[in-house]
């Protein structure tokens, strides 16, 4: 079963209604902290650091003993670590209150302040009269005179109460009473610094692990911790995808326990990541790059459990991307005067297969860009973005798509469908102020060599349909793989099934402690009905740096992966990363009719270095056709 998650019919089965404060907000500067509040809420904001260090739920603490503060590493272009931002320079009301109260607090870059981000940074904290939550956002300005920087995690960190949180909801699959700090505490640890064996607790004898609460920010835009005891929700909401690096596609931390010692409770919006298959964003001195990033939304609600709580924490999310873009967000780089909708229609169209489109995603991004030095460089894809915002919309079971509002820019369309190997995409799409773009009906004509002999899995840039995909988020199935296939997997078109003899994820063969004893080899087994030249083509959605996957046709080496990117997506118990295709041509003279063997080895060094499969297809290659894309 695939992990999916529909917002409106989860809302809809919630049965609960949005509830409007409509109370007027108050904003007062006390000396050294702002404070703003609506009758249901209120924040406390510390000037000096441009941290949340109070958030209530009318009386009730809701971050005791934490704060809720902005969270970068990184390095500079001489080697300096990046860890946070210049001292607070001028701290203001932008927004005096009313329907909507508003501080920013200004960080201008200091090069005599160790560890600095070169950016000069506006944070805004936000309250509105009919929300029970604070809007968050940070307005990032890097001239070309400054110095540049890398940027490998960014991220807003919440420390919720431990005394009043107990509960974490991630979907309508993830949600469980949580371990206590001290059931942490007393956890062996395992294979990773973040896994440790429970050794007290309601959970005891489980392993838990931060890895486990992963999400696309595109399918759970409401997550957070709740109280059993209290009756309180506190979550994370995301109204847009545009700020988030990597697009619709990108698994990130959502919340867990704190790995430190105590376990407390974290919440996070992961905006930028290095996690499966990480994302970039490089600045150089002599450009100039800015980013709004937000507003995000704190909310907090209250209901009778954890779910009725995430589901109403779910209809606010949806409200709040009707709503996006703010109309009180006055900065030219948010712009949300200037933006327009782009609308078009993408038919799909399989020269010679029978594809069935799924969901589709339609985006736009940048276009492909170097990054790097003179003795490293990538190409930097929107899979891997997170320089430039994306906009991204779902289209209709027809192919129509609205992408609701987009900045002025240059851009190139994307598009990826369920059920469909490949993607569709144009270039050169210029968006106008004021103009509405409408780029009418596009044709997707599906790259293939020839009809499909077979095929395993389903190109859905995941491996959920595979055995163990619907249960991905439980720690170590790499070391459970040899007593579930003590001989690997020895696959057979047209008499295996592909959701319990393909496993989730190809590990290196491993002993009982997790110590690699050698290679790894899956074998599929197949007849052709046709001789001639054929493709394999394997889309690969897991995989570490220095792994290399081999590829064989009745012992005869094909073709192999070459080093792969980093995409550590096994070892954190994804089920997709950064999706990598390959295509290896297969000679005529490599296969006969019967009994054809494919093998598909794995090598590597350490036990992390494993593979997930999204789809494997035979295409038997036909001369006499074009492709197009």
């Amino acid at each position: 079963m695939k992990p999916s998650f529909k917002i409106a019919a989860t809302v809809l089965a919630a049965g609960l209604s949005f509830s409007s404060v409509h109370a007027e907000v108050h904003v007062r500067d006390e000396g050294r902290t702002f404070v703003l509040e609506n009758g249901k809420v209120s924040a406390r904001i510390d000037k000096a650091k441009a941290t949340l260090i109070s958030f209530k739920r009318g009386d009730l603490e809701l971050i005791r003993g934490g704060t809720g503060y902005w969270s970068f590493s990184g390095g500079g272009e001489r080697g300096t670590a990046i860890d946070g931002f210049a001292k607070a320079a001028e701290s203001r009301i932008t927004l005096p209150g009313g329907s909507t109260g508003e501080i920013a607090i200004d960080c201008r870059y200091d090069p005599a302040a160790p560890g600095a981000w070169p950016v000069n940074v506006s944070f805004r904290y936000a309250l509105t009269d009919d929300t029970q939550g604070l809007y968050i956002y940070g307005i990032y300005e890097h001239p070309a005179e400054f110095p540049g920087f890398g940027i490998g995690e960014a991220r807003y960190v919440v420390k919720p109460d431990p005394q009043v949180f107990d509960y974490l909801t991630v979907d309508a699959e993830r949600s469980r009473k949580m371990p206590t700090g001290e059931d942490w505490d007393e956890g062996t640890e395992m294979n990773l610094k973040e896994a440790r064996r429970l050794n007290t607790g309601i959970h005891k004898g489980e392993v838990e692990h931060k890895y486990g609460y992963s999400a696309l920010f595109s399918e759970s835009p409401a997550y957070g911790w709740s109280s059993s005891s209290k009756k309180v929700g506190l979550w994370m909401v995301n109204p847009s995808l545009e700020y988030i690096a990597g697009g619709p596609t990108k698994p990130e931390l959502t919340g867990h326990l704190d790995v430190n010692r105590g376990g407390r409770p974290v919440l996070l919006n992961m905006w930028h990541g290095s996690h499966y298959g990480g994302t970039s964003l490089e600045v150089k001195k002599g450009e100039a790059w800015s980013m709004v990033v937000g507003p995000f939304l704190l909310q907090t609600n209250e209901g009778p459990d954890a779910m009725t709580m995430w589901k109403d924490a779910m209809k606010t999310a949806t409200a709040e991307i009707k709503r996006w873009p703010y109309p009180w967000v006055d900065s030219p780089l948010y712009a949300a005067k200037q933006r327009v909708p782009v609308t078009g229609k993408i038919t799909v169209k399989d020269p010679v297969g029978n594809a069935k489109p799924g969901a589709m995603w339609v985006g736009l991004t940048a276009a492909d860009y170097q990054t790097g030095s003179r003795r490293w460089t990538e190409k930097v894809g929107w899979q891997r973005d997170g320089k430039h915002y994306h906009y991204w919309a779902k289209a209709a079971t027809d192919g129509s798509f609205r992408i609701g509002s987009v900045r002025p820019g240059q851009y190139v369309l994307h598009a990826f469908a369920d059920g469909v190997l490949g993607e569709f995409s144009r270039e050169a799409v210029t968006v106008e102020e004021g103009k509405p773009l409408a780029l009418g009906n596009l044709a997707w004509s599906i790259e293939r060599a020839g009809p499909t002999v077979w095929e395993i899995g389903v190109p859905d840039r995941s491996a959920s349909e595979f055995r163990n995909g619907d249960r991905y988020w439980l720690w170590g199935h790499y070391l459970d793989f040899r007593k579930e296939f003590p001989n690997g997997v020895d696959f057979t078109i047209g008499k295996s099934d592909w959701k319990k003899d393909w496993n989730l994820c190809q590990p290196l063969t491993l002993d009982d402690n997790g110590h690699v004893t050698g290679d790894s080899v899956w074998k599929v087994h197949f007849d052709l009905k046709e001789m001639g030249e054929h493709r394999l083509r394997i889309a690969l959605c897991g995989h570490r740096e220095n792994d290399r996957l081999t590829v064989a046709v009745n012992g005869r080496v094909v073709g192999d992966s070459g080093r792969l990117p980093e995409n550590g997506v096994m070892h954190r118990d994804g089920y997709r990363g950064l999706l990598t295709e390959l295509d290896f041509p297969i000679p005529a003279d490599a296969l006969r009719t019967k009994d054809n063997v494919l093998e598909l080895r794995l090598s590597g060094q350490v036990w992390h270095q494993g593979l997930l499969y999204d789809y494997l297809r035979l295409e038997r290659i036909d001369p006499k056709r074009t492709s197009g894309t």
